[in-house]
């Protein structure tokens, strides 16, 4: 599914921009309130977001909006009341013709949704509360516990706006080096600090608690049992107030639906809304994988020590990454003194293995690559699938500063200017069948008959000596030819 169009709308004809996306054509209307921030554009981007999403929307029509203030909707030199959020969220489905839909409200989202619950019923079909609250003011010492322990970490991410330090609180099992690069863009582009800092005090303040008993829409509260964000009180003082309600504790400590396994988390969502459950079938795309791995790195790692290894391996990951997002691929995961990345075409994939194997020679190791071609199985942000087990294979085969492909990639860069070597069959530890092998570079020149008078094989020489290989009758056709 290619990115939805984004449309704008407003809750008032001279009001601020809202703006909001539709996917999807399923039979009734599902709303994705967001969080503390977030950004139409740039969920698309990331695989695991855009996996959710579109798993929301092979059974729902779903309806996607960015709050004002942050995101792609326009700025507020203040910070929207919960009613404001409401009348947003009204003011969005009027724009899609939705007059009734359930909702999907995340962390944030909840107050204002459980708001326009209470007080617009008619336009709610169901509610489904992820990693939310009623309130952040403590009722117990649970409360005050989480206050005491959450504020400074928040006030930490808050001065730090903009270098995704958020994952240590929103993704903590998932806080790795290429993730907090990529939710450091996020927060920038989804709000400005001075905005971020006034949502956090702003949220501060919310209390709904009171309107929990009024609420008609059947209602399922899903909550992590480690969030860090949303305590699991927070789920179970909502489920308790809520008539009807029920909770699903998961397990985990990620706040952040869209990192991780989630699909337990949608396989509740799609049977609480419709009423069965269909096991996702895993995503498959045609895709090109590179491994890499730097050859010998257990003897280097003894010779230069822990320290000065860590700060080689950091310079290492810098130029793959660089050497990656030159040629439009996507770094999927370090691998131990590694790294596996994707490419939409096998040409890129070798470039950029052979840039990085000439790159990091400057820092006194070599690379061996791999490069594969094949249908890949989607996981969230990871890929899996034969196609990566048949790349890791070639890689492992390569020698120091060698790329080595698989027959597939050599066929489909054909007229590229990439040149390889033949390097035989092999077999692929766990891959059925034989693989034959190559490696960039040029190929070996075809030993060839010479002349006996100036060791130079002549045009109608080579004529004669490629047809006679095939069968008398084209080698009496190559004579004749040889002798005019």
């Amino acid at each position: 599914m290619q990115p939805p169009v984004t449309r704008y709308t407003s809750v008032t004809e001279d009001g601020p921009s809202i703006a909001y996306q539709v996917a999807g054509e399923g039979p009734f209307d599902l709303v994705l309130v967001p969080g503390f921030v977030s950004h139409l554009d740039l969920q698309w981007s990331d695989p695991g977001f855009a996996r959710f999403l579109r798993r929301l929307a092979s059974f729902s029509r779903l309806i996607l909006f960015d709050k004002t203030g942050t995101g792609i909707s326009d700025p507020l030199g203040h910070v929207a009341t919960l009613e404001e959020r409401r009348d947003e969220i009204l003011a969005v489905m009027d724009a899609v013709g939705s007059e009734q839909a359930s909702f999907l409200a995340f962390s944030e989202g909840g107050p204002a949704t459980i708001l326009l619950a209470a007080s617009a019923p008619e336009r709610v079909r169901s509610l489904v509360l992820y990693g939310t609250f009623a309130a952040t003011t403590p009722e117990d010492d649970r409360g005050q516990e989480w206050l005491d322990r959450s504020v400074p970490v928040m006030k930490d991410i808050l001065d730090h706006w903009g270098e995704g330090r958020g994952m240590a609180m929103f993704a903590p099992s998932l806080d790795s080096d290429i993730q907090r690069r990529f939710y450091a863009i996020f927060e920038r582009a989804s709000a400005s600090p001075r905005m971020a800092r006034a949502l956090v005090d702003h949220l501060m303040t919310i209390d709904v608690r009171a309107v929990l008993p009024t609420i008609q829409a059947p209602t399922l509260v899903l909550h992590r049992e480690g969030d860090r964000v949303a305590p699991i009180w927070a789920g179970e003082q909502l489920a308790n107030a809520i008539p009807g309600a029920r909770i699903s504790v998961l397990p985990g400590e990620d706040h952040a639906f869209w990192f991780g396994d989630f699909d337990p988390i949608l396989d509740q969502v799609e049977e609480f809304l419709t009423g069965a459950r269909q096991s996702a079938a895993p995503e498959r795309a045609l895709a090109t994988v590179l491994f890499t791995d730097i050859v010998d790195s257990t003897r280097r790692a003894g010779e230069l020590g822990d320290r000065a290894w860590r700060d080689l391996l950091e310079r290492h990951d810098a130029l793959a990454e660089r050497a990656v997002q030159a040629q439009g691929g996507r770094v999927v995961k370090s691998i131990g003194d590694g790294m596996l990345a994707t490419f939409d075409g096998p040409a890129r994939a070798v470039r950029c293995a052979e840039g990085m194997c000439e790159s990091v020679r400057d820092l006194g190791i070599e690379l061996r690559a791999g490069v594969h071609t094949g249908e890949l199985e989607v996981i969230g942000a990871d890929v899996g699938g034969m196609a990566v087990h048949i790349g890791a294979r070639v890689s492992g085969m390569a020698g120091a500063g060698e790329v080595l492909v698989s027959q597939t990639v050599k066929d489909l860069v054909v007229g590229s200017g990439l040149q390889f070597a033949e390097r035989g069959e092999h077999e692929l530890k766990g891959v059925p069948g034989s693989w034959r092998l190559y490696a960039l570079g040029e190929p070996a020149p075809a030993p060839a008959p010479l002349d006996a008078a100036d060791g130079h094989m002549r045009a109608t020489d080579r004529v004669v000596v490629s047809l006679a290989r095939r069968a008398p009758r084209a080698m009496r056709l190559g004579a004749r030819l040889a002798s005019r």
